[in-house]
């Protein structure tokens, strides 16, 4: 589950929808990505982490 990039999204006060819209994928992909249920391409990581102004290891590093 995903919830760094939830997190991140809500801060920022967007919808799963706007931040589809804005990285060019489905209301339904940004849902299964904060899941965990849906593993998106490195370019999908980044255009998402650009949208919510944080860094790849701030939303998809997995602390061991």
């Amino acid at each position: 589950m995903n919830q760094k990039m939830k997190f991140a999204r809500m801060e920022m006060g967007m919808t799963q929808e706007q931040l589809a819209n804005q990285v060019g994928a489905t209301r339904q992909t940004i849902g299964l990505i904060e899941k965990g249920k849906y593993n998106p391409s490195l370019q999908l990581c980044i255009a998402i982490a650009k949208a919510l102004n944080k860094t790849l290891n701030d939303l998809f590093w997995e602390e061991l």
